[in-house]
């Protein structure tokens, strides 16, 4: 792991004045960074480079640049640029300069409702969706990677791990419990695989619950390639009775083994969420100044408070 001496505030990096330190990882760390001349805000990425071991987390943020650079819509975080550092002519560091998102991962704040998470996903949806037409896959979709904003924007952040559609990655990339199988074997990566990561996302968001993936939970590798052997998930309704049917099925659907057997498309997932969510606002709207016995029935169908962990806050788990 590399280690980094952190930058203290009031410090020039890359040009920039260090605000403060926002983030870390194995081989880089996010500050938050001001332009000294235009006073614009941004997050600053530093990657280094200390041995060839190295060279993978430069090459990466170098292709999370050209891949945000190529996608255009505002639900996916912006690069506005690339600074690289050279000794003897090669890049030793580099710099991402990358929008500042204020706001916080639903991996700590999980949407409270159903009607908060299809309008969060509706929108994630749609943000991956132009990452396909574009030629790219996302491949990391996570709820870490999905930032709720103070102003109420929705955030999809870290492209490191994207690549083209089509793409047969070298290695094993992914987070466990929501990587897809084909990720897992080294399979072509096409949008279905952000289309799992998705499904795989919102079981959690809905139960509280991870999925079984093709990484068994123990530290050794998947011993079989047969698709067959890995464990289905337990039905949404079975874990979390409140989701409505429309929703859960759909997540399931989403989280199929076979890429062939799950949604076409993410714009396929798109329009179902978006249709879900109209028709239970809509709902929300008639039922508004109804009767207690209306409403209780509309909590029912998809209004219920979550608890912290995503489950429905008056059952047990």
């Amino acid at each position: 792991m590399t280690s980094f001496e952190p930058a203290k505030p009031g410090t020039k990096l890359a040009g920039f004045s260090v605000i403060a330190e926002i983030g870390r990882g194995a081989a880089s760390v996010v500050y938050l960074v001001q332009d000294p001349k235009s006073k614009q805000i941004y997050a600053l990425k530093q990657v280094q480079k200390h041995g060839p071991k190295d060279q993978r987390f430069l090459d990466q943020a170098e292709s999370e640049y050209q891949v945000s650079v190529k996608v255009k819509h505002p639900v996916i975080r912006k690069m506005h640029d690339i600074i690289k550092s050279r000794a003897l002519l090669q890049v030793k560091e580099l710099f991402l300069v990358m929008e500042y998102v204020d706001g916080v991962a639903i991996d700590k704040h999980p949407p409270k409702s159903i009607e908060q998470a299809l309008a969060i996903f509706s929108q994630v949806a749609r943000g991956l969706a132009a990452m396909h037409r574009a030629g790219y896959v996302h491949a990391d979709m996570k709820p870490n990677n999905v930032v709720v904003c103070d102003n109420g924007d929705i955030k999809i952040i870290d492209l490191g791990q994207a690549c083209p559609l089509g793409a047969v990655k070298e290695r094993i990339q992914g987070t466990p419990d929501y990587i897809a199988p084909e990720q897992v074997h080294r399979r072509e990566i096409t949008e279905r695989t952000d289309v799992y990561n998705l499904g795989a996302t919102l079981y959690w968001v809905l139960t509280g619950k991870n999925i079984p993936t093709a990484i068994p939970k123990s530290d050794s590798l998947v011993s079989s390639l047969d698709d067959n052997l890995i464990e289905r998930p337990r039905p949404i309704r079975e874990v979390a009775p409140q989701v409505p049917e429309q929703l859960a099925d759909l997540v399931m659907q989403c989280v199929e083994v076979n890429p062939a057997n799950r949604p076409q498309s993410m714009e396929v997932v798109a329009d179902k969420l978006d249709f879900m969510l109209a028709k239970l606002r809509a709902e929300k709207q008639r039922l508004k100044a109804g009767s207690g016995v209306a409403m209780q029935a509309l909590a029912r169908e998809g209004h219920t408070t979550f608890g912290a962990n995503g489950a429905d806050a008056g059952s047990t788990q």
